[in-house]
């Protein structure tokens, strides 16, 4: 099951190339899709939610 981020801030594809790249290299994921319409990332694999959310944080990008 994916968990699903809403993610705010991102403007661009850019902004969503940072926050894939970002949540690629957490520890447990194994696919990532990145929504800048539906302002939201999802997620499949192991990684923690917590372990998710820092990542796109540490990008400057809010997320839920």
């Amino acid at each position: 099951m994916a968990t699903v981020i809403k993610v705010t801030g991102m403007t661009c594809n850019h902004c969503v190339m940072a926050v894939t790249r970002a949540i690629e290299k957490v520890p447990g994921v194994t696919k990532v899709a990145v929504s800048l319409e539906r302002a939201e990332a999802s997620v499949e694999g192991s990684a923690p939610r917590e372990a998710l959310v820092a990542a796109i944080k540490a990008e400057e990008y809010e997320a839920v």
